[in-house]
Order: structure tokens, then C-alpha cells, then sequence
């Protein structure tokens, strides 16, 4: 086989096959083209009605019925989404094309594409009548396919195709008949009618299709060489010129060869018509096509933010500044062109993706997870998780992310253990419980029916506690940094298991409202304070982040603002904050939680403490299926989860599993000491950055010393050494 130039196109043929040499049949050949010309250019004068009178194919009806105009729909734009120092972070796309003006397009781009397209396209009208009847002729005399169409032809037919949207109109825009063309040529006319040739061919350099997922210029020119439209030369011209009569058979990426032959022919019609020396044509002939491809990755999966890109694409979904349904709010993702600014800070996500794959493996029957909130401003600064996005399992990857509430992330979520033992200490101090409240908090207790009341009166229980954490008098500091469940049991029931669930509630989690007709408690139950609630990591981030406010509860925000195809402002986001507890409470939750901290604090035995002043709490659940550790400065708050998920997906222990090669012990699956160290990885460099801001100032009350007895213990005074997450009651054991 060989590739042989025939009428400024290659057509692959055998080496032996002779080319057409009848001069009778190419005669008679021309002499019926001729005719059909005729028939074609008549047509295009006669109405609709009476043309059908000489067609019998449905679709050809329907074709010729179709309104005569083409409607101004803008082409399908690629929407980037931004990092908060501007870099790119993804692009969503239908087809991938940014639209350029024509000023905007090297002026050798466009003498290429007129050269080898529609070379009379200035001197001519919609229908080329010379060109087209030279089309046919040559196609006759010499068995080869040339295009006879203009470009406003070819431009109408690539519009009619990208607004197609049902299979009739995609059937009715390329069916091979008369009649189609028929349409195509009317429409042309009119086109012509409304717009001048520089207009047009401006759209028709932003509508083609380059091949390799490059549509119109500007992403060709980036794609193949890695230059913007403005910036081609003269060969880089030539090569994009040639790839719209076939860009796949033309794909200089897959086929060079062939790319190479069709740009030396595109450069050899230049200089016939004058665009180009014929010395210049035969130098850059002699010349490779020199790619330098730049990659326009379609969604979240190559991302270097995967799952945080992820959350934004499915928040937006969510937005009515989209559309009013999903479907319309994807299609603006997917063609209109968008700016997504995003809170996403690229630098604290890369120390996040380090951090999740530091402790976790891919592959592990488990998941680490971290979110970053930014306190007062609800701003997510980064998400990630152990299991890259994917959909090779072998390799762990996943398309479910475990970081977020399910509705953006499909996970149902995890346990949180004793990190709930906040919600019931900032609804104590905000009801007037001094932070000396004090409780003898035996190793066990049983609290009975009727103890704890749901926010209709509706009493709950019995409830019977237990921990490991000593047993003794613990005042609310105390019981707090070394997470007492004993003595939270019974602080639960002074200030009431109602108002310590609403605390919950106003810091952003997710409850169920009791159900009195299937006598379902919902989240109203007296283990709440132990972390019975499954919540994502991002709900916890944006939790803790409300002490760190000074009491605000922000909503958690991905996006900044969205741009539109002009870069008109389309939505600018706002913190949605609302007080949800006095700055005078958040400062003693604080307090008490830098406890974890400093020296002596389980955080700090296990190495999480930071050089800049910080708070923390641990979480460990029952049968140590998650384990967490949330901390916090002024400026970041960080959940970190690793939770283990047998092969369906589920809550499983971890321990007994294996973690980057170490088997998991019963006492190293605790918070401090398993999710500890995977938040000071991520935090570690993170507080590099950050202000060294104290949090504010406040004055906590103890209760008096009491007289040691019998029941007591060290641990239940100075700590738990390995952390703190031990055994504890409920579906909590920290």
C-alpha cells in the first residue's frame, strides 16, 4: 500500500492499482456531476415543498422541513477549576475548547486554513460554484474525493452536528443526500447574510475539530505545541491547517507520517497561492512537526486534588446559579466555559496527599483520611484520602470519597468516638456548668431509664458505661483531656442530652430527629457523647473549627466564585457563619483542648505537637473500627480518620490488620497514637506557614484535689501514656 497526493489529499491505495484512464467513462462521469450540479444549485432556489416531489426518503423530508437558520448557541466551552493561588487544578469538558477572537489567531493560522480549505473564500459568496463544480470534475477524471464545500458550508454542517440532541437530528445533520445539502447550502446563504467572512471564519477556526480531543484552535495550538493561537508558526500553522480534512487519519501524535505528508502538501499550496516563498515552503518541508503535547486532562482522576476536585464538582451540582436541575447545572460544568476559583490550597494539599499515603497503603482493609477547614471562614483548604480515584480496584483506587458527608462523597461515614465529647462539653459551659464540675467517675456505671430526655420530653435508657481511663474525681478539665466516659455520662445528664445533641447540631452535625411512629430515638441516645453518630472527616474539620473561631460555626465552602465564559462575575460565595456559642465558652473549650498539646498531653506523648499554640482531641470507637485525632490552631482545623473497611466496603476493626506493612496491635489502634501521627505529618510542615497566634485568653476552673482511695490509679491523674485511647463503654472505647 502507498499514500499518493492527489488533488492537494492523500488517499491510501495499492501500489499496483492503476488510476482511472477511460476517457469515455470520465466523460460520461462528468457529464452526470455536471448535471448534478445543476440540480443541486437549482435547488437551492425552489422551495422545499416542491423539491419533495423528487424524494422519497423520509429522513430527506425531515431534513428539507427544518427551519432554514442556525441557531446562536455558543460552542461548548472548557470550564477550569482554579486553586487559591490561581494555578489549575482541573477542567471539565464536553469537547475540550476555549474560544478565541480572530485577533487572537496568528495571521499564518489563517492563511493555512484558507489555502487548503476555501482559498477563494473572500471572493466568493456561501457557494463556491466554481470551486464545486472543480470538485466534481476532478473527482470524476480521476477517482479521488475532493471537498467542494466552503468554509461557511463545512462551518454549517459542524453546527448542525454539536446542536444536534436527539438521534433524528443527528441523523437529519449527517445523512449522505441531496437534500441534506441541499439544506446546508440555504443555510450558508443565510449565514452569509448575517455575518461578514472575518466573523465567519473566526467561528469556523474555533468549531473544528483538530483531532486528539482538541477542538477549535486554541486548544490545538496548546495541545499539539504547546503554544498559544497567537504564537504559530508557520509549519505549526500548516500542521493544524491539514488536520481538519481528517483528523483522526492526520493524528500527528499517532500517525507522524502521515501528519508530515499532509502539512508539506498544506505548505506547498501556500506557496502555489502566495502566501509563502516557495524557498520558505521547501525549508520548513524539510523540517519535523516538532510536537510538544500539553495535556487536557478531562475531570478529577489525574488531578493532583482528586477527591478535594471531586467535592467541588459535586457542590456545584448542588448550585442553582447552574441551573435549576442537575442536568442543566452539568451541562454548565461541561460547556459553559466556567471559572471555578476554589478555596483549595495547593501547598497544604500536597502535605495532605504525603500525610494519607505515609500511614495508610492503597491496598490496606483500611482508609486514612484528612480535611482542612479554615476556622471564621468555613474555607475547605485541602481533602485526601489513602485511596487514589480510580477504578482499578487491584490497586486500591476508588471513586468513593471517604472525606466528605455522603451526599458529596458516597461514604456513609465512621464513627467518631470520644472527639463528641466536644458537643457535650461547649453545651455545658454555654449553659453555666463551671469547668470545675466535678464527678466521682467509677470505673463502670449503670444510669437508668428515664435519666436522659430527647428535646420532646422523651426519656431514654438505661445506659451502662464503663472506661479505662482510672477511676476517681474528675472535674470537666480533667475528664476532657484524659476523655473520662464515665464522668461525661453523668455530665451529659446535668446539662441534658437535648441540648448537648443541638450543640451538635449548630457545629454542623448531621442528626437524626427521633421518629415516634417506628420508635426510633434517632441520634437522641446516651451514648451520643461517646461518638455513636457515623460523621465524615470534613464534618468534624468544620466542628472544631467553631471553637477556633471563637464560637462561630462556618459552613463548609469549596468555592470562592464562578466565573462566567466572559469572566463576568455568575456567583461570589460568602462565609455563612452563625454564632453558635460564646466566645467566652469557645475559649475554655480551647483551653482545655491545648491541654492534649503540651507536655503530658496524649497528643504530645505521640509526638503531635506543634511549635505554634494548637488544641486537639482523640477518638477511638468500639472494637477500634476508626480512630481519630482533631486538631486545631486559630487559622486550620484538621480531621484526621483512619478507619477500617472490609472488601464490601463496611466498618471493620483494624485491629489485626496490617497498615503499610506493620500489623495493628489492640493498644497501637488508638487515636493518638495511630491518627496522631498522620495529622502532625500533614500539620507539621502546614504550621510552618501559619501565625503563631495564641488562642484567646481565658481562666478555667478546677475542682479541689481530691483524697486519693482506693478505686483511684495514675492513670486516671496524669494520663495513658500510649495516647489515651483505651477501652472505653458504649460504641466508644477512649
Amino acid at each position: 500500500m502507498a499514500w499518493h497526493e492527489m488533488g492537494g489529499s492523500f488517499k491510501k491505495v495499492a501500489a499496483s492499482e492503476p488510476r482511472p484512464t477511460s476517457k469515455l467513462g470520465a466523460i460520461g462521469s462528468i457529464a452526470w456531476l455536471s448535471a448534478l450540479a445543476g440540480m443541486i444549485v437549482a435547488a437551492i432556489f425552489i422551495p422545499g415543498t416542491a423539491f419533495m416531489a423528487s424524494t422519497t426518503s423520509k429522513v430527506s423530508k425531515d431534513i428539507i422541513d427544518l427551519p432554514l437558520a442556525l441557531q446562536d448557541l455558543p460552542n461548548p466551552q472548557t470550564t477550569r477549576v482554579l486553586a487559591s493561588n490561581g494555578k489549575r487544578i482541573a477542567y471539565f469538558y464536553q469537547e475540550n475548547r476555549q474560544d478565541v477572537p480572530l485577533d487572537k489567531i496568528a495571521p499564518i493560522m489563517r492563511e493555512a486554513i484558507i489555502s487548503i480549505e476555501d482559498y477563494r473564500f473572500y471572493e466568493h459568496g456561501a457557494l463556491d460554484l466554481k470551486g464545486t463544480l472543480r470538485a466534481l470534475l476532478n473527482n470524476a477524471a480521476d477517482g479521488d474525493t475532493q471537498g467542494g464545500s466552503s468554509i461557511t458550508q463545512q462551518l454549517v454542517k459542524l453546527t448542525l452536528v454539536q446542536q444536534a440532541t436527539t438521534k433524528e437530528q443527528r441523523a437529519a445533520a449527517t445523512e449522505v443526500s441531496t437534500a441534506r445539502k441541499i439544506r446546508e447550502l440555504k443555510l450558508a446563504i443565510n449565514y452569509e447574510k448575517k455575518y461578514d467572512k472575518d466573523e465567519i471564519l473566526e467561528h469556523y477556526l474555533n468549531i473544528a475539530y483538530f483531532g486528539d480531543g482538541a477542538y477549535g484552535v486554541n486548544a490545538a495550538a496548546y495541545h499539539y505545541f504547546s503554544v498559544s493561537p497567537d504564537k504559530l508558526t508557520t509549519a505549526q500553522a500548516a500542521t493544524l491547517a491539514g488536520l481538519v480534512q481528517n483528523p483522526e487519519q492526520y493524528n500527528p501524535r499517532i500517525y507522524p507520517e502521515r501528519a508530515l505528508k499532509r502539512r508539506n502538501t498544506v505548505l506547498a499550496v501556500m506557496a502555489r497561492l502566495g502566501k509563502i516563498s516557495r524557498a520558505e515552503a521547501e525549508e520548513l518541508s524539510a523540517t519535523p512537526i516538532g510536537l510538544k503535547i500539553t495535556s487536557f486532562p478531562n475531570g478529577c482522576v489525574e488531578s493532583v486534588a482528586s477527591f478535594s476536585c471531586d467535592y467541588i464538582r459535586r457542590y456545584l451540582l448542588k448550585e442553582p446559579a447552574l441551573g435549576d436541575t442537575v442536568e442543566e447545572r452539568q451541562a454548565m460544568l461541561e460547556r459553559g466555559g466556567l471559572t471555578i476559583k476554589s478555596n483549595i490550597d495547593l501547598t497544604m494539599q500536597g502535605h495532605v496527599n504525603e500525610a494519607v499515603h505515609k500511614y495508610v497503603g492503597a491496598t490496606d482493609k483500611a482508609i486514612g483520611s484528612l480535611a482542612l477547614v479554615e476556622p471564621g471562614t468555613g474555607k475547605v483548604r485541602a481533602l485526601g484520602q489513602s485511596r487514589d480515584m480510580g477504578r482499578n480496584k487491584k490497586k486500591g483506587e476508588s471513586f468513593i470519597n471517604y472525606s466528605v458527608p455522603k451526599e458529596f462523597g458516597d461514604s456513609n461515614g465512621f464513627q467518631a468516638g470520644s472527639t463528641f465529647k466536644i458537643f457535650t462539653t461547649a453545651a455545658a459551659i454555654e449553659a453555666g456548668i463551671p469547668t470545675s464540675k466535678s464527678y466521682p467517675s467509677p470505673q463502670t456505671m449503670t444510669i437508668p431509664t428515664g435519666a436522659y430526655f430527647d428535646c420532646d420530653g422523651n426519656g431514654t435508657g438505661p445506659w451502662q458505661v464503663k472506661n479505662s481511663t482510672g477511676s476517681g474525681t474528675f472535674d470537666m478539665v480533667r475528664g476532657l483531656r484524659q476523655s473520662v466516659n464515665t464522668y461525661f455520662a453523668q455530665l451529659e445528664k446535668e446539662v441534658g442530652l437535648c441540648e448537648t445533641v443541638t450543640m451538635a447540631k449548630k457545629m454542623g452535625i448531621p442528626i437524626q430527629e427521633p421518629d415516634v411512629k417506628k420508635g426510633s430515638p434517632g441520634s437522641y441516645i446516651p451514648s451520643f457523647t461517646l461518638g455513636p453518630i457515623d460523621v465524615s472527616p470534613l464534618d468534624m474539620a468544620a466542628a472544631y473549627a467553631t471553637p477556633a473561631s471563637g464560637g462561630l460555626y462556618c459552613k463548609p465552602q469549596p468555592v470562592s466564585e464562578i466565573l462566567d465564559r466572559n469572566g463576568k462575575t455568575l456567583k461570589k460565595y460568602k462565609p455563612e457563619c452563625k454564632r453558635v456559642m460564646s466566645k467566652e465558652t469557645a475559649a475554655k473549650v480551647n483551653a482545655i483542648l491545648v491541654g492534649l498539646q503540651q507536655p503530658g498531653g496524649f497528643g504530645y506523648n505521640n509526638g503531635t505537637g506543634l511549635p505554634i499554640p494548637s488544641a486537639a482531641k482523640t477518638g477511638t470507637t468500639n472494637d477500634a473500627k476508626a480512630v481519630w485525632y482533631v486538631g486545631y490552631t486559630p487559622e486550620i482545623s484538621a480531621a484526621s480518620m483512619i478507619a477500617g473497611i472490609n472488601s464490601k466496603g463496611q466498618p471493620s476493626g483494624l485491629v489485626g490488620t496490617t497498615l503499610k506493612g506493620v500489623p495493628i496491635s489492640f493498644g497501637m489502634a488508638g487515636g493518638s497514637s495511630l491518627a496522631g501521627p498522620q495529622w502532625k505529618a500533614a500539620m507539621g510542615p502546614i504550621a510552618e506557614n501559619l501565625t503563631p497566634a495564641p488562642f484567646d485568653a481565658t481562666v478555667l476552673e478546677y475542682a479541689k484535689p481530691a483524697k486519693k482511695s482506693d478505686d483511684d490509679d495514675d492513670r486516671g491523674r496524669s494520663g495513658r501514656g500510649r495516647g489515651g485511647d483505651r477501652r472505653g463503654g458504649g460504641p466508644d472505647r477512649d
